[in-house]
């Protein structure tokens, strides 16, 4: 069983940053992506982005954050990171850290994620 803890959220203005951490309890052969998803106010849980543990840390993000937010890892800590940059008031949700098991490149639904971390709010002020 792997546990999730993510932490760093907070309020901030627009345009401001925030880096969210995400520290799992352990670090299994069996997790090959991390990835960070969000849930605004009356809307769906989305995708945001993911990093592989190996094949080089490969990164891929939805096409509303990109070029904005960051993921990067620590392999010696086991902790994926979330660095948010030019935030805006639609980026306001509960974002949530998650483990994946799925062999490949490009998992970004919800149910290709086995293990989830229990969220962390962020909220920015226009």
């Amino acid at each position: 069983q792997v546990q999730l803890v993510e932490s760093g959220g907070g309020l901030v203005q627009a345009g401001g940053s925030l880096t969210l951490s995400c520290a799992a309890s352990v670090r299994t052969f069996s997790i090959y992506t991390m990835g960070w998803f969000r849930r605004a106010p009356g809307k769906e849980r989305e995708f945001v982005g993911s990093i592989m543990w190996r094949s080089g840390g490969i990164t891929n993000y939805a096409d509303s954050v990109k070029g904005r937010f960051t993921i990067s890892r620590d392999n010696a800590k086991n902790t994926v990171y979330l660095k948010m940059n030019s935030l805006k008031p639609v980026d306001t949700a509960v974002y949530y850290c998650a483990a994946s098991t799925e062999l490949r490149f490009g998992v970004d639904r919800t149910e290709e994620f086995a293990f989830w971390g229990q969220g962390t709010q962020v909220t920015v002020s226009s």
